[in-house]
């Protein structure tokens, strides 16, 4: 299983990597939303010295440049595909995580997902639980077992996820969760629905009863036979997998689901552990005992909080949980905790008079009533994903959003690559407007071609235009 997780592991960074590669110009590009260079200097700024451990970032050192940035993913793509095929796997996973890390700390809330600092606890791990000696796919060292402690502590990142994510949903006090009708609405809620969620919407309440209560079985119950023999932890591996394949198949989540199955493999172990690793053909275990000790004593904190707790932790233990933070060594998970009941939807539209008015087309959250959701995973949209958290609050309170108008009414080619279309091919409009909408998945019953049906709900944001100072400014086109 050891190797088997290390290629799985490139996989996973092989989806982020590559996906963001194609978006990060338009979302923290020169001419993107929210410019790395410009965050960097506030930072500077702001934090002095202490930007270094607040913002660890390989840019402090290289220019914060187009280039720079697409080299990172670039890079990043080929470490993969090297880590994928089993070469140098612990140099390259340092480097991997180095790079992700690197991207984290500059895209701000783009990169702001559960799954991202996943990627960044199980990539550190990685790097122990490789083989330190394997410098080819054919090298011995391949068929040794992994250290037993980094085993250990990547079964204890898998518990915690799935433990955290059904405790959160309790712990929140979500009466959807408790009466278990959540799913009722989830499909139709989700961030970025599939035409097999419009399907799934349509069963009766007691399916959605019994598959809720079916995943509180696999987040509440089956993570503790991670820590059980290896018949429990095939069974636990079974059930997390299940789960992550029926996610997958309803919905859109990146590569969540992807690295969630692969973080099942160290479940399937013999345990015959390796015991002499003084020979250098792995990490000694000075190294992987004190470092599982260390990470199993962090865990408990985010554990805790999923119970919303917080006991009066030690000193020493509350510290080192704060300044391994900015690293996202151990992290805190908890997916779903309040389901959403209602799908607000904001259309983006631009006018060259005032009067007449033509909607921005994103390439994959719900706009067009007709169009039929689509699968985009493990592919992850992130400007589409951040317009269903805006859509949920207010533009003031969403620091990008602004600055996204901002770019469409200046014509960022950058920023416009990111949508589907560009309704002012000629020049960038005069004004723009964004528009709040309530939709909901039709029934078979009124169906007919459309997908969704929805109704206006208000303004998202005052009509905006730029001013010659080439700031954004609201207008008043009343009569």
């Amino acid at each position: 299983m050891r190797r088997a997780f290390i290629t799985g592991l490139g996989i996973v960074y092989l989806c982020a990597f590559a996906s963001l590669w194609a978006q990060v110009a338009g979302l923290i590009g020169s001419d993107g939303i929210l410019p790395a260079d410009r965050l960097l200097n506030a930072a500077a700024a702001q934090l002095g010295s202490g930007r270094y451990h607040a913002m660890p970032t390989i840019l402090w050192w290289l220019p914060a440049s187009d280039s720079t940035l697409q080299i990172l993913c670039g890079g990043g793509v080929l470490l993969s595909a090297l880590l994928i095929i089993g070469v140098a796997p612990v140099p390259i996973s340092v480097l991997l995580w180095i790079a992700y890390l690197s991207l984290y700390s500059v895209a701000g809330t783009f990169l702001g997902f559960q799954w991202d600092i996943l990627l960044l606890e199980m990539g550190f791990a990685a790097i122990f639980y490789a083989p330190l000696a394997a410098w080819s796919p054919r090298s011995p060292a391949w068929q040794r077992p992994a250290p037993r402690p980094v085993t250990w502590v990547l079964r204890l990142l898998i518990f915690k996820l799935m433990f955290s994510s059904g405790v959160v949903k309790l712990s929140s006090g979500d009466p959807t969760w408790w009466d278990l009708t959540a799913l009722a609405v989830h499909y139709e809620t989700t961030c970025l629905p599939t035409w097999t969620g419009w399907y799934m919407h349509q069963l009766p309440m007691w399916f959605h009863r019994l598959s809720t209560a079916g995943m509180f079985a696999v987040e509440l119950v089956l993570p503790f036979f991670v820590f059980g023999p290896r018949p429990l932890r095939l069974i636990a591996a079974l059930g997390f997998a299940g789960l992550m394949i029926f996610i997958a198949a309803t919905g859109n989540y990146g590569f969540f689901n992807l690295q969630a199955l692969v973080l099942c493999l160290p479940l399937l172990d013999d345990d015959r552990g390796n015991a002499a690793t003084a020979d250098g053909w792995d990490w000694p275990a000075a190294v992987t005992w004190p470092l599982a000790a260390a990470i199993g004593a962090l865990t408990v904190v985010p554990i805790a909080s999923a119970f919303r707790v917080a006991p009066a932790w030690p000193a020493p233990l509350l510290a080192a949980y704060q300044w391994q933070q900015p690293f996202h060594i151990v992290n805190g998970y908890g997916l779903f905790a309040n389901m959403t009941t209602e799908r607000p939807e904001i259309i983006v539209e631009g006018s060259d008079d005032g009067v007449t008015w033509r909607a921005y087309d994103f390439r994959w959250k719900p706009g067009d009533p007709l169009e039929r959701p689509r699968f985009v995973a493990p592919h992850m949209p992130r400007l589409d994903w951040r317009m269903w958290f805006a859509a949920l609050g207010n533009a003031g309170r969403e620091g990008w959003f602004y600055p996204f108008c901002a770019r469409l009414l200046g014509g960022s080619q950058s920023v416009l690559d990111l949508l589907a279309d560009n309704p002012f091919p000629d020049a960038p409009p005069r004004y723009l407007r964004s528009e709040l909408y309530d939709y909901n998945f039709t029934t078979r019953g009124d169906r007919g071609e459309a997908w969704w049906q929805r109704r206006r709900l208000g303004p998202y944001t005052p009509i905006l235009t730029l001013g010659e100072d080439g700031a954004l400014r609201a207008v008043d086109l009343q009569p």
